[in-house]
């Protein structure tokens, strides 16, 4: 059977939506092949133009990774982090009748789990709710996100699963600031990507490959990634 790549990222733009609590990024043209010209670099003939962007965000827009230290002072930052954490076998979970601000359970996770025809042992485990396709790019994908429990949580890392990924800006629901979800990865070790789409074409692909490699930031907290799976 041939493989085939998923793409699991969200498209990074000036202003798109971000977490209620995080600025906006800015993307611009920094210089144009227009403005270029002025430099004449190049051979009578063949100009050589460029075009460069300037590109100023936080690291934790778009599809991202949280660094253990964005939750933990003491946790190591997301250039300290092994990159083996960001890659490996997956399997997404189908959690689609699971609504907005809803809760995630480990009741949720044991049924996901066996309609997946995949038994969690070490698994990136990809949660798909449909949210981004509900609600994206309206700024309600910014206030409108489940809530992973602790228990759910609890639940993934019994079984080994050292990383998750969600839609939607984070695993925490946006409607209250207690973020127990993040407090008990910090207690437990463990981390996630946020904001991860196109999961539905994952479902019913049973074990996956899955890759969430950040940039290299010095102390980085987080970082966006170019996240992808390869099916088959």
């Amino acid at each position: 059977m041939s493989k085939r790549i998923v793409d699991l990222s969200l498209l990074i733009e000036d202003n798109m939506p971000a977490h209620k609590l995080f600025q906006r990024p800015v993307i611009t043209t920094h210089m144009s092949h227009e403005s270029a010209k002025a430099f004449n670099l190049g051979v009578p003939g063949d100009a050589m133009t460029f075009q460069t962007n300037f590109i100023a965000m936080l690291d934790h827009v778009g599809t991202h990774v949280d660094a253990f230290r964005h939750v933990n002072p003491n946790g190591k930052a997301v250039d300290e982090m092994p990159l083996e954490l960001f890659m490996g076998k997956a399997v997404a979970f189908d959690l689609r009748h699971i609504g907005d601000l809803e809760d995630i359970t480990a009741e949720h996770m044991a049924e996901a789990e066996k309609k997946s025809g995949v038994k969690v042992d070490g698994h990136i485990v990809l949660l798909c709710t449909g949210f981004h396709k509900r609600n994206y790019p309206n700024l309600e994908s910014v206030f409108k996100n489940p809530q992973l429990t602790v228990e759910a949580t609890k639940w993934l890392h019994e079984r080994g699963s050292k990383m998750h990924g969600v839609e939607g800006p984070s695993t925490d629901r946006p409607s209250d600031n207690i973020f127990s979800q993040h407090r008990l990865c910090r207690d437990l070790g463990i981390s996630h990507w946020e904001w991860l789409v196109n999961l539905e074409e994952l479902l019913g692909a049973g074990e996956v490959q899955f890759f969430g490699v950040p940039l290299k930031f010095k102390g980085g907290s987080g970082s966006p990634v170019r996240a992808f799976a390869i099916v088959g």
